[in-house]
């Protein structure tokens, strides 16, 4: 990299490009005078290297800023190409809504004024524009409520430029931004509170659906104005253009141009709550809200930080994450070393957890979060990993309440991380929940905790990580031995069965084909013994085969999968064989999981099958007290929805090829009539054509291409046939998915007149006896907060409201036929439609 590129990108860091010093002051005067000497060799590489720099590294911008006042005072033509190019860059964020750039580019505006680079009236006009099209959005007879989201981002984006330069705008324009203000407050009187119900972390304690608790606009808002009223003074953003005040004067402003921000859609003709719940769905995913706050931590461990400084550490932290989400090391580093004057820890976890466990989906996956916490407990070993610990206590301590996304998430976080640190932790804290009832949440945290441990290493391995509570090995799964039936063991009857199964194993080994396997099991086996015997001998033989590793399975699979097909055809026998696959593996939840994913994927089950036998009635009865059946739907819908995603993938990848081809053919017989118009000699006599040569190889051209053309075009058919197969096997999938759903809750759920909410199910068992029996020993176990049958309905609603929030846009196309067949009717529970609704976003009322 070069010197001056290095420069840039390690401003304001400790380490040797700049020596001992770690003074802003010095960093920007070297840099200053590098880049300066460079802009005249190569200016057109310096300007898009800086702008990429000050949008990737944002918690940089007052020393970019800065650097560019200093640049402006020598190079005025070289600063107003970096003005445009930001203003033109902002302008396209605007119009594709790329939320980030938005907001990044809008404080480095607010930068550069503070550097006396933009002129301050016409950021006011930027941030007006802005805040005028969120007034427009939000009023119900000129704009669309339903997108209050977007109107949201835009005010958003204004009041968290301000830590930035607002203390500048005060000196400068106090009567505009003062006017800013102003507007701001109108807006927030004319909107309506958020209340995203289905994206809260816990059921109770973090509701932002009671007007009692500020949702994030209205807490940002108060943020500000306690920074003003404190005359806009903060630690949490340097101000290195201080240090330059008396150069910086002298350089010349340059103006911003008007903008245009994007206008929402229309509201729909028909403001049924359905449509106005799928505009709302819409908009939040188009602008998202970037942290829900957790506030899991004492208030006294992070009394000392100003409102507003907590507020721009979290930017600076989701900064970091996001631009640097290729390079965890780098992230980790970035992270730890923050350009602010106090200890940040505990709000660097809150704010992790608070994207591991964000509501739909975090930015990234559970693996990166993963990683950087472990660099960052590597990086910072004295204080770091106690804190995360404290997280993880805070978590376990609210558990009942977490979302269940959101626990699940917490489970697989977890134990990944305790592999990494050598499956420590000190879980005699923890032995007490096994004096709570199998189906308390604390407790089945830990169980599925230690099921994922023993899935990263091996079952000795983590019985030994819990000696110091051995009492805990209870919680741990039975040793991983397959329960195979027709073992050879001494002194065991040997029957019919026995003899089957050895003579197939024969057959296997001797590598017949599953076509004369097949031939020879309904021959020999179906006609005497039926269709159970039939199908238990061949699933317990062929998964004792495969039963050494995952390879063996897969190999089974892949040479004798059709002989499942074929006994198999149907959901009713595919379940069977599912109960088959279960039994046998019943003392490893991961190879039941992969055995039955890999079945999926060769078709020889259906994804109908796989919800009928997840819902069945030995699965229903573990809702609440194991993961399994949930992992299991979760990776048959995962699955189906991969399916639909590729199938559009090759379908776009192809619409294009097709435009391709079809310009390629066109051109080709454009060349070939060309060619066939002219005139040219032959043997002295003037003739229409080309030489021969040459026209064969035109006409050979055209073929080719017209070939190439059509062939894509029945490509393109085949795969747009396969996509209205599969969207219309979904449209199936999820019928059936909420119709069993609604069958199990309304066996279970209390009467409507008895709870219409969450809450209405804790207090059910208020006035149950001091101690619950467990039934599955019959042994008194501590009261548990609620009753088995209480946990039982808040676990399936809760994992109902996560499927349906994860898989919301493939519901949402199907919504008129599942309101029609599934939602609708005097016997649907309340509850169950508020747990769906929750999640799409639909208002209740």
């Amino acid at each position: 990299m070069s010197n001056w590129k290095t420069l840039l990108l390690r401003i304001g860091e400790k380490g040797p490009e700049y020596g001992t010093s770690s003074d802003f002051k010095d960093h920007i005067e070297t840099c200053f005078g590098v880049i300066r000497r460079e802009i005249e060799r190569s200016g057109d590489q310096v300007s898009p290297y800086l702008l990429q720099c000050a949008e990737q590294l944002p918690h940089k911008i007052p020393l970019y800023g800065t650097l560019i006042g200093l640049l402006n005072l020598e190079n005025e033509d070289f600063v107003r190409k970096i003005v445009e190019s930001v203003q033109a860059n902002f302008q396209v964020a605007l119009d594709s809504g790329n939320c980030n750039s938005i907001r990044i580019l809008l404080r480095f505006m607010t930068s550069l004024l503070c550097s006396k680079v933009i002129q301050p009236a016409s950021l006011i006009v930027v941030f007006e524009t802005l805040l005028s099209s969120a007034a427009t959005t939000v009023d119900e007879e000129k704009g669309n409520p339903s997108w209050q989201a977007q109107a949201d981002f835009y005010v958003i984006c204004i009041l968290s430029s301000l830590p930035w330069g607002g203390a500048e705008l005060a000196e400068q324009v106090p009567d505009e931004i003062e006017r800013v203000l102003v507007g701001i407050q109108a807006y927030l009187s004319i909107r309506k509170h958020s209340s995203s119900s289905g994206l809260n972390f816990f059921l109770k304690g973090e509701s932002e659906n009671s007007p009692s608790e500020k949702d994030f606009v209205e807490d940002l808002w108060d943020r500000t104005q306690s920074l003003a009223s404190s005359g806009w003074k903060l630690d949490s953003v340097p101000r290195p253009h201080l240090s330059f005040e008396a150069q910086l004067v002298a350089g010349k402003f340059h103006e911003l141009r008007p903008i245009k921000c994007m206008e929402p859609p229309s509201p729909p003709s028909d403001l049924s709550r359905e449509n106005i719940g799928k505009q709302k769905h819409d908009a939040l995913m188009r602008y998202p809200q970037r942290i829900r706050r957790l506030n899991i931590f004492p208030a006294n461990k992070t009394e000392d930080v100003q409102p507003i400084d907590r507020f721009v550490v979290e930017e600076y932290l989701l900064d970091v994450l996001l631009y640097l989400n290729g390079c965890r090391k780098e992230c980790a580093s970035y992270m730890a070393n923050l350009p602010v004057p106090f200890r940040y820890e505990y709000l660097m976890a809150e704010t992790l957890f608070s994207q591991i466990l964000l509501l739909p989906q975090p930015p990234f996956k559970t693996l990166y979060y993963t990683l950087v916490i472990m660099d960052l407990c590597k990086a910072l070993p004295g204080a770091f990993p106690a804190v995360v610990a404290g997280a993880v206590r805070a978590l376990f301590e609210k558990i009942s309440d977490l979302d269940m996304e959101s626990r699940t998430r917490l489970i697989l976080w977890f134990s990944h991380h305790l592999s990494n640190f050598q499956f420590i932790w000190p879980w005699e804290e923890w032995s007490y929940v096994l004096d709570l009832p199998k189906w308390a949440p604390k407790r089945v945290f830990v169980q599925e905790v230690l099921q994922r441990e023993v899935r990263l290493s091996y079952w000795d391995k983590i019985k030994q990580s819990i000696e110091n509570a051995s009492a805990l090995e209870e919680l741990l799964p039975a040793k991983a031995a397959p329960a195979y039936r027709y073992s050879l063991e001494e002194g065991k009857e040997k029957t019919e069965e026995h003899q089957l199964s050895a003579e197939l194993n024969r057959k296997v080994k001797e590598k017949q084909s599953a076509r004369d396997m097949m031939s020879w099991i309904e021959e020999t086996i179906y006609p005497v013994h039926g269709f159970e015997v039939t199908l238990t001998v061949v699933v317990q033989t062929l998964l004792e085969i495969g039963s050494k590793s995952f390879t063996h399975m897969v190999t089974v699979l892949e040479r004798y999968g059709q002989v499942f097909g074929k006994l198999c055809p149907d959901n009713d026998k595919q379940v069977m064989l599912l109960s088959q696959v279960s039994a046998y593996w019943k003392n490893n939840a991961q190879m039941t999981a992969v055995a039955m994913d890999r079945m999926m994927g060769y078709r020889l089950v259906s994804n109908q099958a796989i919800v009928r036998w997840v819902f069945s009635p030995e699965n229903v009865d573990q809702f609440h007290v194991s993961d399994q059946p949930w992992e299991i739907l979760g990776n048959a819908l995962n699955k189906t929805y991969n399916r639909i995603s590729d199938l559009r993938k090759d379908i776009s990848n192809i619409t294009k090829n097709v435009l391709v081809a079809e310009k390629a053919s066109a051109n080709a017989r454009a060349e070939l009539e060309a060619a066939e118009s002219k005139l040219s000699l032959v043997e002295g006599e003037p003739v229409l054509g080309e030489n021969p040569g040459k026209m064969k190889r035109l006409k050979s051209t055209v073929e080719k291409t017209g070939e190439a053309e059509v062939s894509l075009r029945e490509s393109l058919e085949a795969k747009e046939a396969l996509l209205n197969r599969a969207l219309s096997e979904t449209e199936a999938l999820l019928l059936l998915l909420f119709q069993s759903f609604s069958a199990v809750l309304k066996e279970r759920l209390p009467e409507p007149a008895k709870a219409r909410s969450m809450e209405d199910l804790k207090s059910e068992d208020e006035n149950s006896s001091a101690m619950e029996v467990d039934s599955e020993n019959g042994n008194p176990k501590k009261k548990s907060e609620i009753g088995e049958r209480e946990q039982w309905c808040l676990s399936t609603l809760g994992y109902l409201t996560a499927f349906t929030r994860q898989y919301a846009n493939e519901i949402w196309p199907h919504m008129e036929k599942l309101k029609l067949e599934v939602f609708s009717g005097e016997d649907v529970h309340p509850l169950f439609l508020q747990a769906i609704f929750s999640a799409l976003q639909i208002p209740l009322q």
